[in-house]
């Protein structure tokens, strides 16, 4: 096997950097997991990667003189690209190495050694075009509040559903729920996705047109833009009963400046984390008094003015939480109802 391509450095780079994010980090992992595939035949190149959870493909328009499939180790091709001016690049693939020129430089980069390397299932349903705006500014509204424990495997997914004719997006980690819904003809079924695949997949969807597809034999997704394809297995299992813990009634609305809220729990975060991470909040006609929560009164305390309808009231929250809440929301007030 003697081949060589020419294709633009940037154009390449992006390509294989985009494939490294749905490699296998993990150490006990199949070598080949760990790589890139590379796999060229009339006319175009295709690179596939996975963890077996996720996988990515995408394809490269180009000049290929015979076929060829070679597995690609990507951090060491990618720090050599990113030092490289601006350019073609010379791509020769060889018996168990790759070699890559540009002018009088030249890298040398082995190829990890396997005969077999799954690639994304095939999907059943037919895709269809779904509007951006409600994953681009939703999602980022609903995973922060998903789990990072793997032992909860169904609380590290967002649970889509559809109610009453909106799209529902859910997460929680068992302490603190999100939960967003839209109108229209975006709904794209009910399952459990996981967050870090709907976080990595949110970097690269900008304004572009997306195409979902799901095979429910597979249990498998797809996210399609342009020539990049994202698959996702999805997580099985039922999800919470989230409805039970949304309150039913309210007693007390608090309207409140968003920027200044965040700052005045930064403020009393500066004494809060070294103790109960808990920040207390009481809210009466004159607005919010925010401290520590603590054994004694060490006189820190930070107050907001704010319109507060209905009963005095004093809660208490982990201070993190709500930081989270108040960088993911972009407008002006907020409302609280407690």
């Amino acid at each position: 096997m003697n081949n060589a391509i020419s294709i633009d450095k940037d154009y390449l780079l992006e390509k294989i950097s985009l494939s490294s994010h749905f490699t296998s980090s993990r150490l006990s992992s199949v070598t080949a997991l760990q790589g890139v595939l590379m796999k060229g035949g009339t006319g175009e190149i295709h690179l596939y990667a996975t963890n077996l959870n996720s996988f990515y493909h995408t394809l490269i328009k180009i000049e290929v003189k015979a076929p060829f499939q070679v597995i690609l180790e990507p951090k060491k091709i990618m720090e050599f690209l990113s030092l490289l001016p601006p350019g073609k690049v010379t791509v020769e693939i060889k018996e168990k190495q790759v070699v890559i020129i540009q002018q009088k430089t030249r890298g040398t980069f082995p190829i990890i050694s396997s005969e077999e390397f799954p690639l994304p299932p095939k999907l059943d349903e037919k895709e269809k075009k779904i509007k951006t705006a409600n994953f681009t500014k939703g999602l980022p509204l609903v995973l922060f509040a998903a789990s990072t424990d793997e032992t909860r495997l169904v609380l590290s997914g967002v649970n889509f559903l559809t109610q009453d004719d909106e799209m529902v997006m859910v997460a929680t980690d068992g302490f603190r729920l999100s939960l967003q819904r839209y109108k229209g003809d975006n709904n794209i079924g009910s399952m459990i996705i996981p967050s870090s695949f709907l976080s990595e997949i949110l970097k690269f969807i900008k304004g572009e047109e997306v195409f979902f597809g799901h095979s429910a034999s597979e249990k498998t997704i797809l996210f399609r833009v342009g020539d990049d394809e994202f698959f996702s297995r999805l997580i099985e299992g039922d999800y919470p009963p989230f409805e039970k813990v949304i309150p039913v009634e309210r007693k007390t609305i608090v309207i409140a400046d968003r920027e200044e809220l965040l700052r005045k729990v930064k403020l009393i975060s500066v004494f809060a984390r070294d103790l109960s991470h808990i920040v207390v909040i009481e809210v009466t006609k004159e607005g919010l008094r925010l401290q520590p929560k603590t054994e004694t009164d060490d006189g820190n305390i930070a107050q907001q003015e704010a319109e507060v309808s209905g009963e005095d009231q004093r809660v208490a929250f982990n201070y993190k939480f709500v930081l989270d809440i108040l960088n993911h929301i972009s407008s002006k007030k907020i409302k609280i109802e407690l």
